[in-house]
C-alpha cells in the first residue's frame, strides 16, 4: 500500500509562509518577532506579578496561623471562669481538632536600659494549638513548665535583639495596673527568664510578643483561674467560620467566636483586591501587544494583495482568507504566550528559590519576595493571552477577506 504524501491546508501554510521574511534566510520577518515579543512580555509580566501576590497571601497566611489559632472563644466580660466547661463543649463539636485555654495581656518589658510594649500571651505548653513550637529557634516551649525560682517566658527573635538578651538572661515584666500606694498607682513588676526564642517571619510577632505558662499570667494579672479566651484548631481552616459558629450557638451568649479569617479581614481583602487591581493593569500589556498584531497583520494585508488576489482568482473563497491571517495572528499570539509562560516560571524559580529580592520585614511582614505558582493563574492568563490575540486578528482578516481581486490585478 502506497501512502499519501502528508499535506497541509492551505490556509495554514500560506498562514505560516506569511510570517516568514522575504529573504533567503527562512527566518521570522521583524514586525512577527515584535508581535511575539510584546504578547511574551505581557503574558511573563502578568503571570510573575500574579504568583508574587499569591505568594505573599500563602506566605502571610502561613505565618499568621502558625502563631495565632484557627478561631477563639471569648466572653462579653473579657473573663471566661469555668473554662474546663466550655473545653468540653468546644472538644466535642464537629470539626473541631483540639482546643486550648489562654490569657492576654499588655506589659512592658524591659532589660538593662531598654524597654518594649508587647502582648503577653499564657499558654498551657501540652495542649497549644497554635504552631509556635515549630518556629523556636532555641529553647522549646516545653521549658515554660520547668520548676524554677522565676517564671520562664520565650520571646520573638526581633524582640531579643531589641532588648540585647539571650536565654538564661532575666528580664522585667511590667504591668501598669499594680497597686494604688501612697504616691498613687504602684506598677507590677515581675522577673522572668528567658527560655526560649522563636522567629516567625512576621516582624509584627517576632518584635511585638511575648509567652509564659498559664499560670504564670494568671497569677501576673491576678485572674485566679480565670482565662481570656479558648483557641480552637479545626479539620479545615477554610471552613472556620462555620466551626466556630456551631462552637458559639452551642455555648449560647453571652459567649461568641471569631476565626482567623474574621480576624484578619481587612488585611486579606486588601490583598484579593490588590491582586485583581495587578491582573487588571497588567492584563492592559496584552491589550497593547494586540495592536502590534493588528498592525502587523494589516501590513501583511497590504503587502500581500497581489498573492490574496491570485488566491481568490483561483477559486479561495473569503472564509480561506480570512483563516490565513487568523491562523497567522493566532500562532503569533500562541508563541509569545508559551514563550511567556517559561520566562514567567523561569523568573519564578529564580526569585523563590534565590531569594533574589529582599525586603524590610518591619514594613511588609516579610523578610524577601515569595512566589507561588498556582494552576489556575497558569490557565486563565494564556487562554485570555490567545484569546485576545485571536480577536485582534479579526479585522485585518475581514480587510483582507473583502479584497476585491479586479482591483488588485488591474494593472498586473
Amino acid at each position: 500500500m502506497k501512502l499519501k504524501p502528508f499535506s497541509l491546508p492551505y490556509p495554514l501554510f500560506i498562514a505560516l509562509r506569511y510570517l516568514r521574511s522575504k529573504k533567503r534566510h527562512r527566518t521570522i520577518s521583524f514586525n512577527t518577532f515584535i508581535s511575539i515579543g510584546g504578547v511574551s512580555l505581557g503574558v511573563m509580566a502578568l503571570l510573575t506579578v500574579l504568583s508574587v501576590m499569591s505568594g505573599f497571601h500563602e506566605d502571610l497566611q502561613k505565618k499568621i496561623l502558625g502563631m495565632n489559632a484557627h478561631g477563639v472563644i471569648l466572653h462579653f466580660k473579657g473573663t471566661i471562669d469555668d473554662y474546663m466547661k466550655v473545653k468540653e463543649i468546644a472538644d466535642r463539636t464537629e470539626g473541631v481538632i483540639s482546643s486550648s485555654p489562654f490569657v492576654l495581656g499588655q506589659v512592658m518589658i524591659s532589660y538593662q536600659d531598654r524597654a518594649r510594649g508587647v502582648a503577653l500571651k499564657g499558654i498551657v505548653p501540652e495542649m497549644e494549638v497554635s504552631e509556635i513550637g515549630r518556629h523556636m529557634k532555641e529553647g522549646s516551649i516545653m521549658d515554660l513548665n520547668e520548676d524554677r525560682d522565676r517564671p520562664g517566658i520565650i520571646i520573638g527573635k526581633e524582640l531579643a535583639r531589641y532588648l540585647g538578651v539571650y536565654t538564661g538572661d532575666r528580664v522585667n515584666l511590667i504591668s501598669p495596673l499594680g497597686e494604688i500606694g501612697p504616691l498613687g498607682m504602684i506598677p507590677r513588676v515581675r522577673q522572668a527568664e528567658v527560655v526560649g526564642i522563636f522567629e516567625i517571619g512576621m516582624f509584627e510577632y517576632d518584635s511585638n510578643l511575648a509567652i509564659v505558662s498559664l499560670r504564670s499570667a494568671q497569677e501576673f494579672f491576678r485572674l485566679g483561674n480565670s482565662i481570656t479566651g479558648l483557641e480552637l484548631r479545626v479539620k479545615d481552616i477554610y471552613k472556620a467560620d462555620r466551626v466556630v459558629e456551631a462552637v458559639q450557638k452551642e455555648l449560647g451568649y453571652p459567649y461568641y467566636g471569631m476565626d482567623w479569617m474574621k480576624m484578619n479581614r481587612t488585611l486579606f481583602s486588601a490583598l484579593k483586591l490588590e491582586k485583581f487591581a495587578m491582573f487588571i493593569i497588567l492584563i492592559l500589556i496584552v491589550l497593547v501587544a494586540s495592536f502590534n498584531i493588528v498592525s502587523t497583520l494589516m501590513m501583511s494585508v497590504v503587502e500581500k494583495e497581489k498573492e490574496i488576489a491570485i488566491l481568490r482568482a483561483m477559486g479561495a473563497d473569503s472564509r480561506g482568507i480570512m483563516a490565513v491571517f487568523m491562523i497567522q495572528g493566532l500562532v503569533i499570539g500562541l508563541i509569545g504566550t508559551i514563550i511567556g509562560v517559561a520566562g514567567s516560571l523561569i523568573l519564578g524559580y529564580i526569585i523563590h528559590n534565590y531569594e533574589v529580592i529582599k525586603l524590610p520585614p518591619d514594613v511588609y511582614y516579610l523578610s524577601h519576595l515569595p512566589v507561588k505558582i498556582k494552576l489556575f493563574d497558569y490557565i486563565i492568563v494564556p487562554v485570555s493571552s490567545i484569546l485576545i490575540s485571536l480577536l485582534s486578528t479579526i479585522y485585518p482578516a475581514y480587510q483582507a477577506a473583502r479584497l476585491n481581486p479586479v482591483e488588485a490585478l488591474r494593472y498586473e
